[in-house]
């Protein structure tokens, strides 16, 4: 949305952006299986992305509150789905991270089936937030999980994290690879934006984003 506005539009958004993630944003349920879901209400957006990926540090930095979603320095530890209500406007899911090493087969295949029919039965979800590391080149986790985001019809838009820790020909690299990838998709968003949850780069123009979704 950003990219196709005029200058005005878009400081337009990124002001919406701010006063949106201004305003109070509170957990209020989680999820393990598809019957402890919450009903539907409010637009959904939700977070997905490697274990290792930095999706929690990405919540807190968004927010503005250094503890919301729980940074585990044990890779793979999340194991639900976790809402998060923003300003009675939004509801942020912070879904489990998929690709960690460790993790048994039969985890890997519940995570699938429990992602995809979360993401095909749930009419609110206005789109997906893919994250991919900036630092590293694409994995085949991350290749699954566009194609079971485009099986599932699902909205996506690819943001590149930890991109200050990535070197400057490296970050043009990878977002050219990430626009690449996401036109392939029938369901990919065009606009690849690059973030730091460390330095607060991409994190106004990814409140915008979300802004312009909300209720």
């Amino acid at each position: 949305m950003i990219e196709a506005t005029t200058p005005e539009q878009r400081a337009a958004l990124i002001e919406a952006g701010r006063l949106l993630f201004a305003r109070p944003c509170t957990f209020f349920h989680a999820a393990q299986r598809l019957d402890q879901l919450p009903p539907t209400g409010r637009p959904e957006i939700a977070f997905c992305g490697r274990s290792n990926v930095g999706k929690s540090s990405l919540v807190n930095a968004l927010t503005g509150q250094k503890a919301l979603a729980r940074v585990s320095h044990t890779p793979g530890r999340t194991r639900q789905l976790n809402f998060f209500d923003l300003a009675g406007r939004l509801t942020l899911v912070d879904m489990p991270g998929y690709g960690y090493a460790q993790a048994s087969k039969s985890v890997k295949a519940d995570w699938q089936g429990l992602m995809f029919d979360f993401l095909r039965g749930r009419p609110t979800l206005r789109r997906v937030f893919l994250l991919l590391d900036a630092r590293i080149e694409t994995k085949a986790g991350d290749r699954a999980a566009m194609e079971l985001l485009n099986d599932a019809a699902v909205a996506f838009q690819i943001v590149l994290t930890k991109a200050d820790d990535a070197k400057p020909y490296w970050l043009e690299k990878r977002r050219a690879e990430a626009e690449a990838l996401a036109r392939s998709h029938t369901a990919g968003h065009p606009l690849v934006i690059v973030t730091s949850a460390e330095t607060g780069l991409g994190i106004p123009e990814l409140r915008a984003e979300m802004a312009a979704l909300a209720a």
